[in-house]
């Protein structure tokens, strides 16, 4: 395996970090400016974090492993797994779902769904995205899982592998229960799983729109996140309230190539708690900015060598893209270093050919496979003789 150096180059860098490569882990400041807790502060909640979602980097966080009630912030787990069921193919969203008298007689927030009758797993989800249902939220579980019971082992043992260490899921929709908390760390691991899944932008942007039941009876559903429309680049979030939680929101943002996460937990009501998220979010787009180096499908600057191939050499493509978050203003270095394979035939397109390692201080942040952009036959005995004698 040969090694080529890129040169070093400059960019504005103080948090520094890795996207899509990457997998989703407990949420960790990295070592950012400190400058980030002088700046700015949340005096209205209980705790409070901002972070980059692509690449997790935290730039602001006040009590943020405190474990505490978090209102329907837990339905983000409840979500999270529905989408990730219907990404497996376990999940049909244009399935029937038949409403229990459980799921029916949830109180709360609710979409007021008619037990007995059959609803959409589309329509089901996009009333907990936009309205919080807790109606719908059961039907999805038991849907899921079979029973509520079951499906909140599922969310814990999720929380678990996502390693959400101050988090213990009770029931389903964030209703209070004994026992049942979270901080606003693990909110945003599982807030990051949550809007990698596009589907949730498809619910989440709507404002307002009318249910139809089976009935024929139509509930208007307005959004209960009101920064969708008060703030510029929010596209999505999931709002929550009991009087023991208080207002929480976990709210995303995004402006030219930068996304946020911004979480409010704990506020006195909905107007302090979406000024924090607004002023976390000012703060951080002012402050900060992302920047993709490696593009996901361009090509890799030179062809690879191929043995005993057809063609002697192949072009390879960057198989995702990598992206720094960095500070506005700053300075700071990183080296790319290309390790490439001894790449022999038969090569198939979208083989890994080699690796592009990212590094910042002599330590590896991250790295981009190489893949063949199109296949190579091995060459066959006439191909050999055929080489032969042009070469004669």
């Amino acid at each position: 395996m040969k090694k080529i150096l890129l040169k070093i180059c400059s960019l504005a860098l103080v948090v520094i970090a890795v996207a899509a490569i990457a997998p989703v882990t407990a949420a960790k400041a990295l070592e950012i400016d400190a400058k980030g807790t002088d700046e700015i502060s949340v005096s209205n909640a209980r705790a409070a974090m901002l972070l980059d979602y692509d690449t997790g980097s935290v730039i602001y966080e006040y009590n943020q492993l405190n474990r505490q009630p978090i209102a329907s912030m837990v339905k983000i787990m409840t979500l999270l797994l529905a989408f990730e069921h219907a990404d497996s193919g376990l999940l049909d969203y244009e399935s029937d779902v038949v409403i229990s008298e459980n799921a029916g007689s949830m109180g709360g927030s609710q979409a007021f769904l008619d037990a007995g009758s059959s609803y959409k797993v589309n329509d089901l989800l996009q009333s907990i995205v936009v309205a919080s249902a807790n109606d719908s939220c059961v039907a999805i579980a038991e849907k899921i899982s079979g029973s509520v019971e079951s499906f909140v082992a599922e969310m814990n043992k999720r929380a678990a592998e996502l390693k959400m260490e101050n988090t213990c899921f009770v029931n389903c929709t964030g209703l209070p229960a004994d026992g049942q908390y979270s901080c606003a760390a693990d909110v945003a691991v599982m807030s990051r799983e949550l809007f990698s899944h596009q589907k949730f932008f498809e619910y989440s942007g709507v404002w307002m729109y009318d249910l139809t039941h089976p009935s024929g009876r139509v509930t208007r559903l307005t959004n209960t996140n009101k920064l969708i429309r008060a703030y510029k680049g929010c596209d999505g979030g999931k709002t929550g309230f009991t009087n023991e939680a208080m207002s929480c929101l976990a709210a995303t943002a995004k402006r030219d190539d930068t996304r946020l996460i911004s979480i409010v937990i704990g506020g006195a009501d909905s107007k302090k708690r979406n000024a924090e998220v607004s002023k976390l979010f000012n703060y951080g787009f002012a402050n900060y900015e992302t920047k993709e180096i490696i593009k996901g499908g361009d090509k890799f600057s030179e062809a690879v060598k191929v043995e005993g191939g057809k063609s002697d050499t192949v072009e390879g493509v960057y198989a995702d893209s990598f992206k720094l978050f960095s500070r506005k203003g700053d300075d700071s270095d990183y080296e790319i270093t290309y390790e490439i394979n001894n790449v022999s035939a038969p090569v198939n397109a979208n083989d890994e050919i080699g690796k592009a390692v990212i590094a910042r201080g002599g330590e590896a942040i991250g790295e981009v496979k190489i893949v063949a952009l199109e296949g190579v036959e091995k060459k066959g005995y006439m191909d050999i003789v055929d080489d032969f004698i042009s070469k004669w």
